[in-house]
């Protein structure tokens, strides 16, 4: 498991991860991907609650 977690920390250090995570930033500040993302996360939830 370190293995994994070794290579993620590799990769947001990299100038590809450096991008990724900005892009991921962008898109969680945006309302309207928020409201889409709780609305799959309640899907979610519902789901394994039934």
């Amino acid at each position: 498991m370190s293995g994994v977690l070794q290579r993620l920390k590799q990769f947001a250090r990299s100038p590809q991860g450096q991008r990724t995570i900005e892009q991921v930033r962008r898109t969680a500040s945006d309302p309207r991907r928020r409201a889409q993302a709780q609305r799959l996360f309640d899907k979610l939830r519902a789901r394994r609650s039934a």
